[in-house]
């Protein structure tokens, strides 16, 4: 995290990162944690907190349901607790919604059974930002202990979650591309990388020709910016 001299009131503005297991939202998410101000608040992922809390974690319907009750409430706390101390973005590590990929039974049986809507859930976030699950071919792993999902599973779980989110009306998909997971690939070029982050400051784009800048992690960094996801002090 690094320094910020703003002192003015935000509008809070919640966005979500989402995307199926394997998708690399835990390395983008580190990422903006160490390099934006304190007015980015990053919520850590609410299956995370359940799951490593100790709950069951069963294949039956029953047990499946009721962790994504769980996560639903832990994900809305979450959410109130993000809100506090005048953050300007409060950047959440799947949203509410996501319970629906992951619902064993129909869209409308996961909302009723916790009294919400599809439409009033949506509008809890300002923007949505989907990272799409990478075939095992181009970097699926499973790395995190919590990851129990195949390629084939999480591959059917990213397409549930983009069904899930396809009504916002701010949701944009990508997929994190590098050279950790395509170890046989070349790095683009500067210009290459230039042109990617076009809707970005000079200043950026500047960082960009540094030739002794680790330029991966500047490419992350852009590529948040790019996002709209920007320090307080160039927003």
């Amino acid at each position: 995290m690094t320094a910020c001299e703003c002192s003015e009131i935000h509008e809070r503005r919640r966005v979500v990162l989402t995307g199926g297991p394997g998708a690399g939202k835990t390395a983008l998410l580190e990422l903006i944690r160490q390099s934006f101000c304190s007015h980015v608040k990053v919520l850590p992922e609410a299956a995370g907190v359940v799951f490593g809390g100790g709950f069951p974690r069963e294949d039956d319907p029953a047990c499946r349901r009721a962790a994504q009750r769980a996560i639903f409430y832990i994900q809305r706390e979450l959410e109130a607790a993000g809100d506090s101390h005048n953050p300007a973005i409060v950047l959440c590590d799947r949203g509410t919604v996501d319970g629906l990929a992951y619902w064993p039974g129909h869209a409308e049986e996961f909302l009723s059974s916790l009294g919400t809507t599809l439409d009033s859930e949506l509008r809890r976030y300002d923007a949505v930002i989907h990272l799409r699950t990478p075939s095992p071919e181009h970097g699926y792993n499973h790395q995190n202990p919590l990851r129990t999902e195949s390629p084939a599973s999480a591959a059917e779980i990213d397409t549930r979650i983009a069904r899930a989110w396809a009504p916002h009306s701010r949701r944009g998909a990508a997929r994190v591309l590098s050279a950790a997971r395509h170890p046989g690939a070349s790095e683009p070029s500067d210009k290459a990388c230039r042109t990617r982050c076009r809707p970005t400051t000079n200043g950026v784009r500047k960082r960009h020709r540094n030739p002794n800048a680790n330029r991966r992690e500047l490419r992350w960094k852009a590529w948040a910016r790019c996002c709209s996801l920007r320090r307080c002090s160039i927003s």
